[in-house]
């Protein structure tokens, strides 16, 4: 029977198949491993710790996709093998021998558990052997809790005849199960589909041929299969019962966890809909489908993601050319000119008489990994200049996790200011590196895939709970609250020059322009600085926040709701809708620039004679998370299935590498305009061998999401100490000095 079960499976099964390849895949390393995805799984973090507890969860859920596995299947195929409706446990011992597929699973789970545990969290055997114990914990104890539950409900033919059997034989002693089945043999015959199956009590046993009256089977099995039903809208109504308590970190399971548990709602609506529509099941689900688009291309059940503090109330912005020209006007753009001016002056002035050097950051893109990186570059050469380096910095620009980690770095530094915090502790290194990943898989699972229904005020305004506002919360408790604040709170120490000024352009993906996002008014970012200079009807590069926003209580927006929206990686962290008319849809700044050059070589183009005139040079200090030279991959012996998506892969493979010669174009272009020195200081992170923890072949590149383990952290950090990284520092220190 689980050989028969199998072939069943390949052969009808086919959402359930792709279920469990999604899930070996995943743990095996060839789904999503450079974003990180199989160490969600080998690795899952529970309240900032990869413990126990952690792996139990993660059994709990392995072990409901094991069961909503063998419910879906039970519902589909148990007619087929009537000799089940008279064993006491029918659903049970189906379960047993449809395992095969969930066995395999969990002995491949834990084997890279282990094996991952071993060489890349520096554990011990014993923790290793703690951890799988929680995962068997939780697996097991999910079964018994469900299987209890099918063991008191479901029933076998003999309890659903034993009255109609009592009633014909006209007696007073009870029917018993042999009376039972004496009375229905001969009554028809069936097709018998196996020999042998596996009992409950794990042992082989052949199939013994009882027949039965195919009405009262039926009867069996629907009452088996009403119960399984039963227990899958449980679960569901759980879930949405659990959203409501998703802000609380105890509730924020798993990444991997929460990700299996979408897998187990996908089969159980597929074992619903067959239980319910029988063969009609796949035309009812595509029939729903085509309505519920037409319904959202009509605007019903349209979803958006708000950027707090902002207004949707009110009037919306009209988005047109018009409106964007108007914005760009020669006062407007003479009037921002002027105030950064001011600012550019303040900044002078903490320098004496000398001139000095002028520093531009810019940190791109790469979510958590690059956050940490840019971070610990900025921690580690601010210290070793005491102080200098963000001193001379005027601007930071950049993309994604670098503008979180830069913007993270800069406010320790104000907050130094004012209270002598020491922003060179090794705890900020570990808060911007914390889990962010959990609450926004978590909040997807729970709440956006099905009902957005909770709300919160921010600033007098209500808002819908969503995963956007998740990612906002769980950065804002990491960082321990600095950050939470409006963007305009920012206005006053950027214009003094306390700290520098930082740039953040998400892009518009309605035309592909820039949303240049400041305290300041920067409308010098969109165009030229007069209508001469546009006289050949040059397109404006963006339009400026705070005056296009401006009757949209644009000074209000949350700080972090602007990072957020410089972050948005598709899926995982919505696109922001803006209140215009059209709606702007925001998106990632790196669409148009992951490494922030453009940005910082166009504000230098602005003041470019101011610049050349009071400094001492300018130097652009490049922090990528990536390698900017890197190897020419070979592409032989393609299978048909590459050579089919080559094309598109090669574009989306070298997009960094597009863009990385794109700038160095602009750079060497804006060193013949510039009439000063213009230097260019890079960091990149390069895994880095560390001779005191890692062998030589253990160096591998941290993954593109929004956790880390302890491993990759580790890297990240560690590679500042690479040789071409401690060039950059003695460089950045012999152009201050």
């Amino acid at each position: 029977m689980p050989v028969r079960l199998l072939f069943n499976n390949i052969r009808r099964n086919h959402i359930l198949l792709l279920a469990w390849f999604v899930l070996f895949s995943a743990v095996t390393g060839h789904l999503g491993s450079f974003l990180g995805v199989p160490y969600l799984f080998l690795d899952p973090e529970y309240l900032q710790k990869v413990n126990f507890l952690s792996f139990l969860l993660m059994g709990v859920a392995i072990s409901g996709f094991s069961v909503a596995f063998h419910i879906a299947s039970y519902i589909v195929v148990s007619h087929r093998y009537s000799f089940l409706a008279h064993h006491k446990k029918p659903f049970l011992t189906f379960s047993i021998n449809n395992s095969l597929i969930p066995f395999a699973f969990l002995i491949t789970y834990i084997w890279h558990i282990i094996e991952f545990q071993a060489s890349n969290e520096f554990t011990t055997p014993t923790k290793i052997s703690i951890d799988i114990a929680g995962l068997l914990t939780g697996y097991i104890l999910m079964i018994i809790i469900i299987y209890t539950y099918f063991i008191f409900t479901n029933k076998d033919i003999f309890k659903i005849l034993s009255s109609r059997v009592d009633e014909k034989l006209k007696v007073t002693v009870p029917a018993t199960r042999a009376k039972a089945m004496e009375k229905l043999r001969g009554s028809s015959t069936r097709i018998q589909y196996v020999k042998y199956f596996i009992t409950p009590k794990l042992k082989i046993e052949k199939v013994k041929f009882i027949a039965f009256h195919k009405h009262e089977l039926t009867k069996v099995f629907d009452q088996n299969h009403l119960n399984l039903v039963f227990i899958e809208l449980f679960i569901f109504i759980l879930l949405l019962i659990i959203g409501i308590f998703r802000e609380y970190e105890i509730f924020q399971i798993p990444a991997a966890a929460s990700a299996v548990l979408l897998l187990t709602i996908i089969i159980m609506f597929a074992g619903a809909f067959s239980y319910w529509f029988g063969s009609w099941a796949p035309t009812i689900i595509i029939s729903m489908i085509l309505i519920l688009n037409i319904f959202l291309k009509q605007g019903y059940f349209n979803i958006t993601y708000k950027a707090l503090g902002l207004d949707y109330q009110v009037q919306p912005a009209q988005y047109d050319l018009e409106a964007i020209n108007k914005c760009n006007s020669d006062s407007i753009l003479l009037g921002d000119y002027n105030r950064t001016i001011q600012i550019l002056t303040n900044w002078r002035a903490k320098f004496g008489n000398k001139k000095p050097k002028m520093l531009l950051v810019c940190a791109s893109g790469g979510g958590q990994r690059s956050a940490l990186w840019t971070f610990n570059v900025l921690q580690t050469i601010d210290s070793l200049t005491n102080g200098k380096f963000t001193k001379h910095t005027q601007l930071i620009t950049g993309a994604s996790g670098g503008i979180i980690g830069a913007a993270y770095f800069r406010e320790l530094k104000l907050q130094q200011q004012k209270n002598q915090l020491n922003p060179y502790a090794k705890e900020f290194l570990a808060n911007i590196s914390k889990d962010n990943l959990n609450p926004i898989i978590f909040s997807l699972l729970v709440n956006d895939l099905f009902i957005r229904y909770q709300t919160f005020e921010y600033q007098g305004k209500t808002y819908l709970k969503d995963r956007g506002y998740s990612f906002e919360e769980q950065l804002n408790k990491n960082t321990k609250g600095v950050l939470d604040k409006p963007l305009i709170s920012y206005r006053k120490p950027e214009f003094e020059s306390q700290i520098p000024m930082l740039i953040i352009t998400p892009t518009i993906i309605n035309d592909g322009r820039k949303l240049f996002i400041s305290p300041q008014h920067i409308s010098f970012m969109n165009s030229g600085l007069s209508k001469q200079k546009r006289a050949y009807n040059k397109l404006a590069e963006g339009i400026d926040f705070r005056h296009f926003f401006r009757h949209q209580n644009a000074d209000s927006l949350r700080f972090l709701s602007a990072l957020r929206m410089n972050a948005s990686f598709p899926y995982i962290t919505p696109n922001i809708t803006l209140p215009s008319e059209p709606p702007l849809e925001i998106m990632d700044a790196g669409i148009t620039d992951n490494f922030g050059i453009a940005d910082a070589l166009r504000f230098l183009y602005a003041y470019k004679k101011w610049i050349a005139e009071n400094t001492a040079g300018v130097v652009i200090v490049s922090i990528r998370d990536s390698e900017k030279e890197i190897e020419i991959e070979s592409r032989k012996n393609q299978s048909f299935i590459e050579k089919l998506i080559t094309p598109i892969q090669s574009v989306y493979d070298n997009y960094a590498n597009l863009q990385s010669v794109a700038n160095d174009s602009n750079i060497e272009y804006a060193q013949s305009w510039f009439r000063n020195e213009l230097d260019v200081v890079t960091f990149q992170y390069i895994p880095t061998f560390d001779p005191k923890t890692q062998s030589s072949n253990d160096v591998k590149r941290a993954s593109l999401n929004w956790r880390l383990t302890s491993k990759e952290k580790q890297n990240v950090i560690y590679s500042i100490s690479s040789g071409s990284n401690q060039k950059a520092i003695k460089e950045v220190q012999r152009l201050l000095k």
